[in-house]
């Protein structure tokens, strides 16, 4: 049972204090390890940022689009665990010593029934993948898109108010259906504006090197 599941805990200054079950770091806003790992593209000069589409199905914030791959880290568990997430939700295989580190971002989300306090170690994955290389976990990720880093980047600090996004999602009968659409900030989940700001810095600063 996911909410059983025993994640380390730390204090506002990231010192590790014990260890508390996914419920009980929700319902108390404890500070606990995340993975997250952004894949990129670069295409004719033009870089592209994956996302992933949440599972109709998921607790909080279904069908908004999201962090190409992310999971909590549980207690036993390092960092380098944490490509375990790609490789479940994405099914695509990645070494650890692929990834450029982007840092641990310190993210807090309020829900309505939940207060989600990550310390959320940021990962970078540089690849040109092919939709038909995905292999979704069906029960978190319905599906994966592409858009336009500087579509991505403009949508954030307020010049577009809609992006275009083209991929793929797989319906609830298993079907797969292309997605080519316009979208607004309405169908991200709703992470703080600094969060994304924050990520837009990092990504551009790598891309850059």
């Amino acid at each position: 049972m996911m909410e059983n599941e025993q994640l380390k805990i730390f204090d506002s200054n990231r010192k590790p204090i014990g260890v508390a079950t996914r419920e009980e770091v929700h319902r108390f806003g404890l500070w606990h390890e995340s993975f997250h790992c952004w894949f990129v593209s670069r295409e004719d000069e033009i870089d592209y940022l994956y996302l992933q589409l949440r599972c109709d199905l998921k607790k909080d914030h279904p069908n908004l689009f999201d962090i190409t791959a992310a999971g909590h880290l549980l207690a036993n568990e390092t960092v380098e665990d944490g490509i375990r997430e790609i490789e479940e939700e994405l099914g695509i295989e990645v070494a650890f010593t692929e990834l450029i580190p982007l840092g641990i971002i310190n993210y807090c989300v309020n829900h309505e029934k939940l207060i989600d306090k990550e310390l959320a170690h940021t990962f970078l994955y540089k690849k040109n993948l092919a939709f038909d290389e995905f292999t979704l976990q069906k029960e978190e990720v319905s599906g994966i898109v592409k858009v336009k880093f500087a579509d991505f980047t403009d949508l954030w600090v307020g010049e577009k108010q809609e992006i275009k996004m083209k991929g793929f999602e797989i319906n609830s009968n298993g079907e797969k259906l292309a997605i080519d659409k316009m979208v607004g900030k309405k169908q991200f989940v709703p992470h703080e504006l600094s969060f994304y700001e924050t990520i837009i810095q990092l990504i551009k600063e790598k891309l850059n090197e």
